[in-house]
């Protein structure tokens, strides 16, 4: 259980929530066609034993398989089903971003399509935010089906993350979570285009509370993360959500300059002293060497925020939406919503 959870109330005063609100379940894919039919079924007969009205909002992130065609059939068939399709691949964080814009429910569950997110964990999110809280987080109870450098890698971004960051993450929670309809809204009004959704989750704040769950093996298809994509998500996390690693650079630059002064120092002693003659060029090749690869490295920590100012600067959209399509039409460009 997380601070949150322990220091904070989930009960307002005045405060009466709808017994069977509108769940929009929140779905981005790309390239997912195997899986749609699966999820749909299995999520349908979990909120039909529950009596929970909700809808579908998938958000197709430039697939180029069939999963379009699929989505719009099965939006055909079942009303529930709306399709925001992107006019190219923009990522899974503009994906929920678009999904967060479009979504109508009281409450909004963002899902992998894989059904490694069960949904039969939704009327257990339900319940907790009857009960007050506006954010309900799944945790994953173990990571076993992980790789050991998977795992050890996981625990190692949480970490550093949460002490680098004012803004702290659940350790082992992704995007699957329920979120109320008021800190859906606060979401929506962030302009930013460098988007870290489990910060900004996390940011927003509200009273959260997480929810123990075993993840299940993909139903279907394969992953679209390497290690590579990881990585690169990781770098966007901890630079979104932390200028730590540009101030860490003031004190290495100071540290260097005061070894440097002392290094000249000794020399300056020794020459004088006892006659020993200035190091030489292997001595020097190696300060030199050693003063330029710092000096790359903080220029590089340096270039991660600044390219990231370069876009927000831009002001380019976050995502740009090809179509909207329900019950197997396409619907009106007012029904669209298109972050400036």
């Amino acid at each position: 259980m997380s601070e949150a959870d322990r220091t904070t109330s989930p009960v307002r005063v005045g405060e009466k929530r709808p017994v069977t609100p509108l769940v929009s379940v929140l779905v981005p894919v790309f390239n997912e066609e195997e899986s749609i039919d699966l999820f749909i079924d299995a999520t349908s007969r979990v909120m039909e034993r529950a009596g929970l009205p909700c809808e579908f909002v998938f958000v197709n992130d430039g697939s180029t398989d069939g999963t379009l065609p699929r989505l719009i059939e099965r939006s055909r068939g079942d009303p529930r089903v709306r399709v925001v399709s992107l006019s190219r691949n923009f990522g899974k964080e503009a994906a929920l971003t678009a999904g967060l814009d479009h979504a109508r429910g009281d409450v909004v569950v963002p899902m992998d399509v894989d059904l490694q997110d069960p949904p039969e964990l939704i009327p257990r999110f339900l319940e907790r935010w009857r009960e007050g809280y506006d954010v309900v987080y799944g945790v994953r109870a173990s990571r076993a089906s992980d790789t050991p450098s998977k795992r050890m890698t996981a625990g190692w971004f949480y970490r550093l993350f949460n002490r680098l960051s004012q803004t702290r993450i659940p350790e082992n929670a992704g995007d699957f979570r329920l979120i109320d309809r008021r800190a859906v809204d606060v979401l929506r009004g962030l302009p930013e285009r460098n988007r870290f959704m489990k910060g900004l989750f996390a940011w927003v704040g509200f009273r959260s509370i997480g929810v123990p769950y075993e993840r299940a093996p993909r139903a279907a298809g394969t992953t679209k993360w390497n290690y590579w994509r990881l990585w690169n998500f990781a770098i966007d996390g901890l630079v979104s959500f932390s200028t730590v690693p540009l101030r860490v650079w003031t004190y290495a630059g100071a540290l260097v300059a005061l070894c440097s002064f002392v290094y000249a120092l000794i020399i300056v002693a020794r020459v004088f002293l006892f006659g020993v003659e200035v190091p030489g060029y292997a001595s020097l090749m190696t300060v030199v060497l050693f003063i330029g690869g710092v000096q790359l490295l903080s220029l590089g920590v340096i270039g991660e925020y600044l390219g990231r100012l370069f876009v927000e600067v831009k002001g380019r959209p976050v995502y740009v939406v090809d179509g909207v399509y329900q019950s197997g039409e396409i619907l009106p460009a007012s029904e669209r919503v298109d972050r400036a």
